[in-house]
């Protein structure tokens, strides 16, 4: 028997077929979708067995080594999948195979050095160093070897020693200690071992049950059990438990609300299809507040009365604990959780319940759409238009065309659900592609919020240099005097924008990328927010000694200390990336403010979706332009969908919500819309001016992003790149470029960029993979890096 596989070495060379004989004692396990370790060129690596054939054109075949799933982890459908995202998305199929899997399925390799001759015949350095073992770690070998490290080279030559690539896998299982007792008589216990005899009845009426519980519970000790284990009353095994993220959480069941007729008409459709087992896409646009949570509940418990397997995918970790709740207190053990917020461990036993089929809904982040399900009869993206379900990594997928492939596959319904769905997405709804499903009013009738803009040049004009407009300031303390809370906007995390010289106009940036440091007042510290590189806050410029050196701009840090100034009675809760580091830490923050432990939440994005709190009752923007003036198309769309979902947290319940956005461009249309929450009258707009730049959805478009250590080859490169796009493309395909990068050097690497912009283009695909294929066996030049994006979400 012949396995094909890919290997784990992602290069063009090793994108395709390898062949190696399946050994007698693994023709059992080697199926296609199955991770097998084998042979290449010196050392073991992972590769994923991707068919099983009878004969080979080679005629030498290495055999496989091990096979490590029992089981293949990846089903057919999978398999085929990563055949379409690595075609789709330009890249490698082993790093297709590799995204859907947990982190913990991947593997790590060591070297260690192993004696193959008898001890005696080895040079004395090389006895000592084999002394104890037969098989030494490289790195131990090599810092023990130091000043006979030739001696070890020869010895590696003659075959004395050799060098063995061990592999293991990251994820272990996790096991804990069960106890039982076994068919004896109490009688048989002696009558003055009272507490052994009691603990004996005790595991009588209730095991096997889990060792510490049954220490805790009949309140004895380790050596009480000890004993009885010793005496052969008892006995204790290892058993497999999962990680539970939510094992001390109590979450009450809920019933199923009671739709209004506008739910009722949009549940409808979706229902039909599942009942049909009819694959369709949908948009359900629903302004904020309007029910939508309860239509995907609704929907789901209909896919599992079907006996079928339901996704639902969310954008941040932020939303996922509300989101989570509704779900467990919902369908209660059916439900898996998948997103970055959980420890590599406990994604990997999430992971494991789905693939054992023991549970049946999984609510997730993006990488939850290759959750393994093999019967789906559902999937929904909620918030569709966020730029976080677009993966920004090799493989460059968007997890909505993945769910759309295996909805197609299952011959399943597609839910996208949003207040603000992306300009694409509903012009695809518009001309039929998507069915249009519409929710236009909150629940129970209850008012959208009213929406103020604050006009900030006139209060600069006023001589207020606060980040605080008058009006913003008069909201945040009659919120306080009635007991009610606010939350506060803006997308910018540390305490400062940026650290400038006023004598001589130097700016502090990093060394590494071409980009300005932030100021983080914890910590006194310049950060960079791309590299990660920090340097200690200067006390004077490094360009002319001055000690004029000042802050500009402000951060959600300075944002707090303001606050803390001008409202000290208020209890502020930050939100942002410093202060959500810790796992749970989202979870935490948000209940306590749900509590009402806190007047004002102020954060970035993770605070403008989802959260969902009765006594929210103003929403303050800081600065609604931060988004507006980036060079990208999409800036008017991301500032319209972000102001109006943040204005979406307020007023929810019986309270009337309030929003104010403070600008200094209060006349631009992604602005003034919010005001009237006009949606419809925002993406007519929006694609007139699309249509007169040639933008999606009128044209899609690709990026390449050529990157080099040195400016020269990164230029060079990039001249090439665009000339072959241009001789090989249609006619009609446009071809921008190359430019310089918006953000020319990252991590010490020029980069430059071109922008293919085409309608119909059947041969990209195949132009694109010749581009990759052509630089990456280029070996003169191993620093060159060229990333290829079909239909990017962002040009910087």
């Amino acid at each position: 028997m012949i396995a094909r596989v890919i290997v784990d070495v992602p290069t063009a060379q090793t994108d395709r077929l390898f062949d190696y004989e399946v050994p007698h004692e693994w023709r059992a396990f080697a199926r296609p979708g199955a991770r097998v370790i084998v042979p290449f060129g010196p050392r073991r690596i992972q590769g994923f067995v991707v068919a099983l054939e009878q004969t080979s054109e080679a005629t030498k075949l290495k055999p496989i080594s091990e096979v490590l799933d029992p089981l293949p982890v990846l089903s057919e459908e999978l398999l085929e999948l990563g055949d379409w995202l690595a075609k789709t998305t330009v890249c490698y199929k082993v790093k297709a195979f590799s995204a859907m899997l947990p982190a913990a399925l991947k593997t790590k390799v060591s070297k260690q050095v192993e004696r193959k001759a008898a001890l005696d015949l080895l040079p004395l350095p090389l006895q000592t160093l084999f002394a104890d073992h037969d098989v030494v770690p490289w790195e131990e070998a090599r810092s023990l070897m130091k000043q006979d490290l030739s001696l070890l080279k020869t010895a590696l030559d003659e075959g004395v020693v050799s060098l063995v690539y061990k592999v293991t896998e990251k994820g272990a299982k996790k096991t804990a200690r069960l106890v039982q007792a076994l068919p004896k008589q109490v009688e048989d216990i002696p009558e003055r071992a009272k507490k052994q005899r009691e603990l004996f009845c005790y595991l009588q009426e209730n095991g096997p049950i889990l060792t510490k519980d049954a220490l805790q519970q009949s309140k004895t000790t380790r050596a009480i059990l000890k004993a009885l284990i010793e005496k052969g009353f008892a006995k204790e095994t290892d058993v497999e438990v999962y990680r539970d993220p939510l094992q001390h959480e109590q979450i009450p069941p809920s019933a199923p609300l009671e739709l209004t007729p506008a739910q009722a008409a949009v549940i409808a459709p979706i229902e039909a299809a599942i009942e049909n087992g009819h694959h369709e896409a949908m948009l359900l646009h629903g302004v904020t507040g309007s029910g939508k949570t309860e239509i995907y509940l609704q929907a789901i418990a209909k896919v599992l009365e079907k006996g079928k397997e339901a996704m639902m995918l969310v954008p941040e970790i932020s939303l996922t604990p509300q989101m989570v709740t509704r779900f467990k207190a919902r369908f209660g053990d059916l439900v898996a959780i998948m997103h970055s917020g959980l420890s590599s461990g406990e994604k990997y036993d999430e992971w494991r319940k789905i693939y054992r089929k023991e549970v049946k809904v999984v609510v997730g982040a993006r990488s939850a759409v290759f959750a393994p399900f093999t019967n789906i009869g559902l999937i929904i993206i909620d918030e569709e238009h966020e730029a976080s379900y677009k993966q920004e990594e090799t493989p460059r997928y968007h997890a909505k065309d993945v769910a759309l492939y295996r909805g197609r596959k299952h011959k399943a319904p597609v839910l996208l659900g949003s207040a603000t769905p992306s300009v694409e997405s509903f012009a695809r709804a518009k001309k039929g592609v998507y069915r249009l499903l519409s929710l236009r009013e909150r629940i129970k009738g209850r008012p959208l919020p009213e929406v103020d803009v604050v006009d900030m040049r006139e209060e600069l004009r006023r001589g207020n240099r606060s980040m605080f407009s008058g009006q913003l300031l008069q909201a945040l303390q009659a919120r306080l005097e009635r007991n009610e809370q606010s939350v506060l906007f803006l997308n910018r995390r540390g305490y400062s924008t940026f650290v400038m010289c006023r004598d001589c106009g130097y700016v502090a940036s990093c060394s590494h990328c071409d980009i300005s440091y932030t100021y983080h007042r914890a910590g006194n510290s310049l950060k960079c927010h791309y590299c990660g590189d920090e340097q200690p806050m200067p006390k004077t410029c490094a360009e002319c000694g001055s000690y004029h050196i000042r802050f500009f701009g402000s951060g959600t840090q300075k944002v707090e200390e303001e606050l803390a100034r001008l409202l000290p009675e208020a209890k502020v809760i930050r939100m942002d990336v410093d202060t959500t580091r810790k796992k749970g830490a989202h979870k935490q923050l948000l209940e306590a403010f749900g509590k009402g432990d806190a007047d004002i939440l102020l954060g970035t994005q993770m605070i403008a979706k989802g959260l969902d709190f009765p006594r929210i009752t103003l929403v303050g923007v800081l600065t609604a332009d931060t988004m507006l003036h980036i060079p990208d198309f999409r800036s008017a769309e991301r500032t319209f969908q972000l102001l109006e979902q943040v204005a979406g947290r307020a007023g929810r319940d019986q309270l009337k919500g309030e929003v104010i956005i403070q600008s200094y461009t209060p006349d631009h249309y992604s602005i003034q819309l919010v005001k009237s929450h006009d949606y419809e009258q925002f993406f007519a707009k929006e694609m007139q001016l699309r249509k007169q730049g040639s933008y999606p959805p009128y044209y899609y478009m690709a990026l390449l992003t050529i990157s080099d250590t040195e400016l020269a080859s990164t230029i060079s490169a990039a001249q090439k790149v665009a000339r072959y796009l241009k001789e090989s493309l249609n006619e009609e395909t446009v071809v921008l470029g190359p430019v310089v990068s918006p953000i020319a050097r990252i991590k010490d690497r020029y980069r430059y960029q071109c922008v293919i912009k085409y309608r119909h283009e059947p041969k990209l695909q195949e132009i694109l993979d010749t581009v990759m294929r052509h630089y990456l066996r280029d070996a003169t030049n191993k620093k060159l890096q060229i990333s290829i994006d079909v239909n990017p979400h962002f040009f910087m």
